[in-house]
This record gives structure tokens, C-alpha cells and sequence, in this order.
């Protein structure tokens, strides 16, 4: 199903959208589009709306030949009926050429800047609050997992210090296959919160939940908890605090073992976004972070 505009938004006001959207919303919400307030496309197209009877929604659509955005989708719908900060969805998904849903209109919140200890353990106690509401669900796994999360295949990389990096870093890991799978979230990123105050708002893009060991995923969010506008790789330090703060939190310590699987995963999507910055010309922010950090990092992860 094509996303491009078509000029079916001539009875809108705030701009075009594409033709299917209208039917699609009379035939699963039951009003259609009066304005648009968001228009977005990356991995998904993000549609915030103001229905014509008033309700304000947004509706994502994004290819799913797997179908794992069912699972996705009503994962989210759990923790939000749970009491958990993230938008509600309002419909099931539909289609997987694209998948499509709607979910609540959650405006309001800032963005919590900084990738200082203190701001590590802020996120990673949201972080571990969610992991607790995910681990209570039983649904199938969401897989294939995200691309730039890549546990369970080496991603292609750029720079050859990059690439060994991301060698040593996926030798560490093979000994991760062994360990329970569960549900979590796979990008989470400051650009994927909001905050009012010390309190967290909500917490976007469940798109991208994944099935891996919890020290991947505990692991990879201690390094990537500060992206905002730019991915960026967190201090050392700072991981290392949202960690601690993290077990804590969750009432779990990890292993030894467990611990250096997730120093281990705190390098994957650095890996990425540094092969991402070299093959597009971007400015090296990741990759220099990288190589000042890589070393310590592989040394924690007695890599």
C-alpha cells in the first residue's frame, strides 16, 4: 500500500495525507480526519491527527511481512492498561503491507537531556520498570528483532578498527545464545521519552520491542539512554550506573557472567551507528566515542 501523499488531504487542514488513511480511520475508529497535527516517515509513517469528532489520534503504518508488530502492539496495550506511561493503542493492527493501528495522542513532556550517572539512573529505572511490565506478559516473540540491535547476527560494518570492534563484541556474545530470551525494548533512547520534571510521561516507539537475553537488552540501553537528536554512546561511567541503578530497580542482580554479556552488548549499536556515520560522510560522533571507549568496554566484557 503506497504511504505517499495523493491529495486525498484536500478537506484537511495542516496538510496532505495519503488515501488510504481516511477509509481507514472511518472503518476502524469510526470519524475521519478533520487536521493534521504530525506528519513524519523514517521507519514508520506517523500520522497525529484531530478526528472529526473531535478525538485527537495517531495512526502508524509500517511494512511487517513478519507480522510482529501484532505483538508489539498489544504488549504496549498491556503495559497501558497496567497503569504504565505510554500512549494507549485504540484499534489492533491491521495489514502487514503495511501493518497499521492507532493509538492515543500523547502530546506534552521534555526530552531529559544529559549522560551524566545521575541522568543514567533516571532512565534506568523507567528502563527497569518497563522490563517488570513486559516480563508479567506471555506473547509470541517479535521477531525478526531490530536491525540495529544485532544480537543475533553480526552487522555489516564500516571502518576496519569498527568492524573488529563489533567482532570481539559478537565473540563475547556467542555465549549469550544459551541465556532465557525475554520481551523488551530494544530502543530506548532519550529522542523516545518524555518527561514532565523527575517524572517519566510516556515512553514511544514500542515498535521496536525484540525477544533477546536480559542483559543484551539492559546492556544496550545503558549506552544508548542519552541519543537525542544524534545517537551518541554513552560515558562509561554512565552505563555503568544505570546498571547498578538498574538491578536494583529491578530486584534481580546479573551474574558475572550476565554482567559482562551486557558490556558486551553495550557496543552493538554503537557499531552501527558508527558504520552508518562512515558509509553516509556524517560527522564521526559516534565513531569517536567509540574509539576512545572500545577498549575499556571489551575489557569489562573480559572480551
Amino acid at each position: 500500500m503506497d504511504l505517499t501523499a495523493d491529495g486525498a488531504g484536500d478537506r484537511l487542514t495542516g496538510g496532505e495525507v495519503p488515501g488510504w488513511l481516511g477509509p481507514w480511520c472511518a472503518a476502524h475508529l469510526g470519524a475521519v480526519p478533520a487536521q493534521v497535527l504530525l506528519i513524519t516517515e523514517h521507519l514508520s509513517a506517523v500520522f497525529g491527527l484531530r478526528l472529526d469528532d473531535g478525538r485527537e489520534v495517531v495512526v502508524k503504518a509500517r511494512p511487517d511481512p513478519s507480522g510482529r508488530a501484532v505483538t508489539c502492539v498489544f504488549a504496549q496495550a498491556e503495559l497501558a492498561a497496567a497503569g504504565f506511561a505510554c500512549p494507549a493503542p485504540l484499534t489492533e493492527v491491521t495489514g502487514t503491507d503495511p501493518a497499521i493501528h492507532a493509538e492515543q495522542w500523547r502530546p506534552g513532556g521534555d526530552l531529559l537531556r544529559g549522560e551524566d550517572p545521575g541522568t543514567a539512573r533516571q532512565y534506568a529505572a523507567v528502563y527497569a520498570e518497563l522490563m517488570a511490565a513486559l516480563a508479567r506478559l506471555s506473547l509470541p516473540p517479535p521477531l525478526p528483532n531490530p536491525p540495529w540491535l544485532p544480537f543475533d547476527e553480526q552487522a555489516p560494518t564500516g571502518a576496519d578498527f569498527v568492524a573488529g570492534i563489533a567482532a570481539r563484541a559478537h565473540a563475547r556474545l556467542r555465549s549469550a545464545t544459551s541465556l532465557p530470551r525475554v520481551l523488551g525494548h530494544a530502543d530506548f533512547e532519550a529522542q523516545n521519552l518524555r518527561w514532565k520534571g523527575t517524572e517519566i510521561w510516556a515512553v514511544f516507539d514500542w515498535d521496536s520491542l525484540a525477544w533477546m537475553p536480559e542483559p543484551v537488552l539492559a546492556g544496550a540501553a545503558s549506552a544508548a539512554f542519552a541519543s537525542a537528536e544524534q545517537p551518541t554512546l554513552a560515558p562509561i561511567g554512565s552505563s555503568e550506573a544505570f546498571l547498578e541503578s538498574y538491578q536494583q530497580v529491578r530486584g534481580r542482580s546479573f551474574s558475572g557472567e550476565e554482567l559482562e554479556i551486557a558490556w558486551a552488548a553495550s557496543l552493538l549499536t554503537a557499531t552501527v551507528n558508527a558504520a552508518h556515520e562512515a558509509r553516509h560522510g556524517e560527522p564521526p560522533l559516534t565513531t569517536d566515542r567509540l574509539r576512545d571507549q572500545a577498549e575499556e568496554r571489551l575489557a569489562r566484557a573480559s572480551s
